[in-house]
């Protein structure tokens, strides 16, 4: 039986990573980057994990099954002073491992870290129509703090954001 593990990243993961993002974009209509957008050499992605790894109130949390990585979650602390007690949140699941809970187990592995490092403020945005990303964010806890309107552009359409966050 295959085993999931929720842990953090490691600079070996940086081309996986780099090819995780890649397919999430590919299959997810509701990412802020379209797929093939941005193409992220393997030393700007090893730079931007060495520069989290380096940050007291950042983190990229793996779902890793038997080694293959299939969903992350990057938190990304505020830098100046009146912001370091926040997180700005990204997670992305392949699209065949959705619904089955790693987008739980990688928040629940969000908030032991959060609560260790005195993070105080979980936030996210996430586009309106979608039903599965909001109620993953809503069953972990977070709430709507408002809309962003006409926020994306996607496929021709502008469409709204919420904002969500989550105090702890």
């Amino acid at each position: 039986m295959a085993i999931m593990k929720i842990r953090h990243i490691d600079i070996a993961d940086t081309e996986n990573l780099r090819a995780l993002m890649q397919q999430v974009e590919a299959e997810s209509n509701f990412m802020l980057y379209e797929s093939g957008e941005r193409d992220i050499s393997i030393e700007r992605q090893k730079t931007m994990i060495e520069s989290i790894q380096d940050q007291e109130n950042a983190a990229i949390f793996l779902a890793d099954l038997d080694g293959d990585l299939v969903g992350y979650l990057i938190a990304v602390g505020g830098k100046a002073k009146r912001t370091k007690h926040s997180v700005y949140l990204v997670i992305g699941i392949l699209a065949d491992f959705r619904s089955k809970k790693i987008g739980t187990k990688l928040f629940q592995a969000l908030e032991v870290w959060a609560q260790e490092k005195d993070i105080h403020r979980l936030e996210l945005t996430v586009v309106t129509g979608n039903e599965a990303g909001l109620g993953l964010y809503k069953k972990a806890g977070f709430e709507v703090e408002g809309t962003k309107r006409d926020s994306l552009l996607i496929d021709g359409e502008y469409v709204d954001e919420y904002y969500m966050a989550k105090l702890l």
